[in-house]
């Protein structure tokens, strides 16, 4: 480790790397070393061949993929490989989020099976519909389910073949489910790519809609994920696709730059507008056409509805806040409001478990005055909200499900009264330290942080040995630095409505030009002062955790702190 600099060594070390092996594996993902044997995933072969044989005998399948921006990849992957090989008696199918929700249902399997499917294959989905899969079944259909959510205990939907990588012993149980579908192309491609004269690297290419899986489904960026990202980030660079290329522009993102955080910020929300406010056709369209006119009207759609979903976002927040503004914070938080649309509830509850740092659950009705409540929930880490919900007794919600840190749930107007107090004491229970500390204290980053550097630190240099780290997600965040007793210089708000705060900071031990000393800006997006526990003012001192980024929004390149907390 000595052939590293103290920064990156002290980096690498905090991720649990301690010998040179281990980082130079790290810092240098290998496409041929770090993915492995698809075949090593439970059913694979079983549904390998089955496709294979489906192929040949020209037979109708199915695609039935998840409407989000981990299921829509999955979908587009198996598009490009039946078009690769020129199998076009095929359908896909995406439910609608607010209509149908999450997973199989009944009704599409019917209709799948009176067009003529004879092979059905879930993208994300699928391990928990035992019910739908035994009625696909016995409508004829082979049900091949490519998924990665937590298998139930009864051992989920009995399918002609369950791909699943929290199955059995694969290396990697933790890949999303764009990277299961892409595995499913890989082992496809090993077996049978020189019968059917797949040009040699053909599936490296689909590693661009991997990397938007990957990167948006918050799964862990480490071993084989980190593989998958790093490359397919690469590929992303290259610009391949007419719908992304045409999205990115409108953006002005340069793609030559294009990180993780591009895909968080810019791609994963119109992606995911789609199926929020609208049909989620238009977002799978964008990625799988090759079209470039198709792509420009996708785009400018996309743009649109992405628009018209953060108003939406910002009045749902808006009133939560002044309704939690009038409440005690509990361990668990629960908010709803029947007129509240369910398609952007996982986008407020993630706001809100930012903000509060406990877990969040909020419902909504989609403005209807009966019928079921559905919502989403998110949590800060402290708990799974899986584990939380699994803990209540069955007559609290009529469906539920997701991973640790996110899911969705489905419950009666009745119920809903009781499921704070319900779910903060399952709280207390799995979490025993926990108990009796506030959300707000129990969740301060305070002495959580990579390293104490000073303003002076912070320049390209420094921001050259991070990014060796990246891409940074799940597994491995982005590295927070500690500021220690330093100025604020200025505090301004910006963006139309002042919803972001900026404070500038002069580095005070650093050379001066002839305009004075070197100013520092930090950021903080959706935030004001009154945020932090200590808020910041003009001319005072102030601890502050951050990242360092360089920005290069519309061309130009900007080095700044994103605030992360002020302590």
């Amino acid at each position: 480790m000595e052939n590293y600099s103290p920064l990156l060594r002290t980096l690498l070390e905090n991720r649990g790397i301690k010998t040179a092996e281990e980082a130079e594996k790290f810092l240098n993902p290998d496409y041929a070393r770090d993915l492995h044997d698809p075949f090593l995933l439970p059913d694979m072969e079983k549904a390998v061949v089955r496709i294979f044989e489906a192929t040949e005998a020209r037979e109708k399948i199915a695609v039935f993929a998840d409407y989000d921006c981990d299921g829509l990849p999955g979908a587009a992957i198996l598009h490009d490989f039946f078009r690769q090989i020129g199998h076009t008696n095929i359908e896909f199918y995406i439910p609608d989020r607010n209509s149908e929700g999450y997973g199989l249902s009944i009704k599409a399997v019917e209709k799948l099976a009176a067009l003529g499917a004879k092979v059905l294959i879930t993208v994300d989905l699928g391990t928990g519909d035992i019910q739908e899969v035994a009625t696909a079944t016995a409508l004829g259909l082979d049900v091949i389910i490519t998924d990665h959510h937590l298998v139930p205990p009864d051992g989920g939907a009995r399918a002609y073949a369950l791909v699943n990588p929290k199955l059995g012993n694969y290396p990697e149980p933790m890949i999303c489910g764009a990277g299961v579908a892409f595995k499913l192309v890989q082992a496809l491609v090993k077996k049978y790519g020189e019968y059917w004269k797949i040009p040699e690297g053909f599936e490296k290419w689909l590693l661009d809609l991997v990397a938007i899986g990957t990167l948006s489904d918050m799964v862990p960026l480490l071993g084989e994920n980190r593989a998958l990202a790093h490359f397919g980030l690469k590929v992303l660079r290259r610009d391949r696709r007419p719908g992304l290329t045409e999205l990115w522009r409108q953006a002005r993102v340069d793609t030559r730059f294009l990180s993780e955080d591009d895909i968080a910020f810019t791609l994963a929300p119109r992606i995911n507008a789609a199926s929020r406010m609208d049909s989620p056709w238009r977002a799978y369209e964008l990625l799988s056409t090759s079209d470039p006119l198709a792509a420009l009207s996708l785009s400018d759609y996309l743009l649109k509805i992405n628009n018209e979903r953060k108003i939406l976002v910002t009045q749902i927040m808006r009133e939560a806040h002044v309704t939690l503004d009038r409440r005690n914070i509990r361990e668990v938080v629960v908010i709803g409001n029947p007129k509240w649309r369910a398609g952007v509830l996982g986008l407020v509850a993630g706001r809100l478990c930012e903000e509060l740092r406990c877990p969040v659950f909020v419902w909504g009705g989609d403005g209807e005055s009966s019928g079921e409540l559905k919502g989403s929930c998110r949590s800060d880490g402290s708990v799974s909200v899986v584990d939380l919900m699994s803990s209540l007794s069955d007559d609290i919600f009529t469906d539920f499900g997701g991973h640790e840190l996110s899911g969705g749930f489905s419950m009666t107007r009745e119920q809903v009264h009781f499921l704070e107090e319900a779910l903060s004491e399952s709280f207390r229970k799995i979490t025993p330290s926990a108990s009796g500390t506030s959300p707000l204290s129990r969740g301060r980053r305070e002495g959580v942080y990579d390293a104490k550097i000073t303003l002076g630190e912070v320049n390209l240099e420094t921001y050259k040995q991070i990014e060796q780290l990246a891409p940074f997600g799940v597994g491995n965040p982005k590295p927070i630095f500690l500021f220690e007793n330093i100025t604020v210089n200025e505090i301004r708000q910006f963006g139309k409505g002042q919803e972001h705060l900026e404070i500038t900071f002069l580095d005070e031990n650093g050379p001066a030009s002839p305009a004075g000393k070197r100013k520092i800006k930090a950021i903080s997006f959706f935030s004001q002062p009154e945020k932090f526990i200590r808020p910041p003012m003009a001319g005072g001192r102030i601890n502050m955790l951050a990242h360092i980024e360089l920005s290069r929004w519309n061309g130009s390149k900007d080095l700044r702190l994103r605030i992360v907390d002020i302590i």
